[in-house]
């Protein structure tokens, strides 16, 4: 067992700042005001957190290591007098939403009240550091963020060293989304960390830059978006476009080779997961899998689609190719949101959020990607109260009303979804910034966001997926079946 978890830490080590395909970048604990927070990339098909300008780490340079080492924030909030909790993050505005539900907390329990105080390390130091100390027994924090990429290697020692939350978060479970609190739980079935959202997938579509090129009204774009059911439908409304704009460099959407968000939303479509799920044997010849890379693959070669230029559209040259109109529509999760407010504001009123086409009708039609689930160890001195103030304050109506409007999250408590004040409130940045209300379209597909887990092969896969195969198919021209069978040698090689 500690030869196992000495492993697992330096892969883990490794992976932090090697594993910048699939997401976005390496943090260093910053957040974007009012919008998402600056983390890592997730081992998966994508990460909530705002990118790094190059793709790759956001480290501090070695000779400033030590400096950054004195300068780590650490903010106590709540009662000195109340039960006392250390909490570990690596994004500082989390640490601050449990600031202000620890406020609130200690006024509705004024005797059980909590002093916590929030830490927040590098992304791959605090990642070590947790892991480090869950194997040793000693040192860890009452309460821990987990990046989901991350999450395989904690959840490992299951109840050993975390927490259940069965029994803290049953108040809420009636009312949140399945899929993303399965995605946090581990190999016994218990589940041990509590999301801060859905990250639900749609698309996104630039309804005013399709209206001059087609010469029609805005409403009359959105009449065609909205009658798009099937992926036959969208590339079919692509070469409408492409053909009315008819000008070198100006696509319909824009294919990704470091990142697996399109991958993920087929996998999710026809119910695969080619991780093979708790416990299960990876394949990356799904089905599913080759339809979208085969698809993918015809789009560029027929003109519809570009390769996204460094690889995906969350890095700062993604955004400009979204500035230049030179794609209009293209699949992301709900946090994308708020790239758009913090790197492309001038954008505002243009854009229009719609649900994912699907391959054949009656199909989920979302997947939720990227995430950090919280968790509470072992080593928590009241670990009942640890628990229940945790699952409060990320899934109670209070918490997910703040995890909207501070953090920008599509958050996992669907009661709130057609909540008129809370979905329809005009002075939030997202409503005012895109042409129809997000939770108007997050609650039109509340029971077809499918699941696809990150489990211990994930790296090896997304890794091989967006340094090789993808760049195979959608550059080199290499044929989706040799190019998955090579990546499946790579894979089978890691199970």
């Amino acid at each position: 067992m500690k030869k196992k978890v000495l492993a697992t830490l330096m892969t883990a080590a490794m992976l932090a700042t090697t594993l910048v395909g699939c997401g976005g970048g390496a943090a260093d604990g910053g957040a974007a005001d009012g919008g998402a927070a600056t983390e890592a990339p997730a081992a998966d098909g994508g990460s909530e957190e705002a990118p790094a300008a190059d793709g790759g780490s956001e480290e501090a340079p070695a000779e400033d290591a030590a400096a950054a080492e004195e300068e780590i924030p650490t903010a106590t909030f709540g009662d000195p007098n109340g039960t006392h909790m250390e909490m570990w993050t690596f994004v500082e505005i989390h640490g601050q939403h449990y600031g202000n539900m620890v406020e609130k907390w200690n006024e509705q329990n004024p005797d059980r009240t909590i002093e916590i105080t929030c830490t927040t390390y590098p992304y791959a130091d605090m990642h070590t550091k947790l892991l480090t100390s869950l194997n040793a027994g000693t040192g860890a924090p009452d309460i821990c963020d987990v990046e989901i990429g991350q999450f395989p290697n904690v959840v490992a020692g299951l109840d050993t060293w975390l927490v259940p939350q069965n029994d803290a978060a049953a108040p809420y479970l009636d009312t949140m989304v399945p899929a993303r609190m399965a995605v946090y739980s581990g190999s016994d079935g218990n589940n041990y960390g509590i999301p801060y959202h859905v990250g639900a997938t749609v698309m996104y579509y630039n309804v005013a830059a399709m209206a001059e090129a087609l010469g029609i009204s805005n409403d009359d774009v959105i009449a065609k978006i909205d009658a798009v059911t099937t992926w036959d439908d969208y590339a079919a409304l692509g070469q409408e476009y492409v053909d009315a704009i008819a000008t070198e460099g100006k696509y319909w959407t824009s294919v990704d080779t470091a990142g697996c968000d399109w991958q993920w939303i087929a996998m999710a479509e026809y119910g695969e997961d080619w991780t093979g799920g708790m416990g299960g044997t990876a394949n990356v010849q799904l089905e599913s899998v080759k339809k979208m890379c085969t698809m993918e693959q015809d789009w560029v070669n027929s003109g519809l689609a570009m390769v996204s230029p460094d690889g995906h559209v969350d890095l700062e040259a993604g955004f400009q190719n979204i500035l230049d109109h030179n794609i209009v529509s293209f699949p992301k999760a709900m946090w994308y949101m708020s790239r758009f407010t913090n790197y492309m504001p001038e954008e505002s009123g243009n854009w229009y959020i719609a649900k994912c086409p699907v391959f054949e009708a009656g199909q989920k039609c979302s997947v939720g990607i990227g995430g950090t689930g919280t968790v509470v160890t072992q080593q928590a001195g009241d670990k009942d109260l640890a628990s229940e103030f945790l699952c409060w304050a990320k899934m109670s109506e209070e918490g997910e009303q703040l995890i909207w409007d501070n953090l920008g999250f599509d958050v996992c408590n669907t009661v709130l979804w057609n909540d008129d004040a809370f979905a329809h409130d005009d002075n939030n940045q997202y409503n005012q910034f895109f042409i129809n209300y997000p939770y108007d379209v997050l609650y039109s597909i509340k029971d077809d966001i499918g699941t696809v887990y990150t489990t211990a092969i994930s790296p090896t896969i997304n890794e091989q997926m967006c340094n090789v195969t993808l760049n195979d198919i959608l550059e080199n021209g290499v044929s989706v079946d040799e190019a998955l069978q090579a990546a499946q040698d790579v894979v089978d090689l890691e199970q």
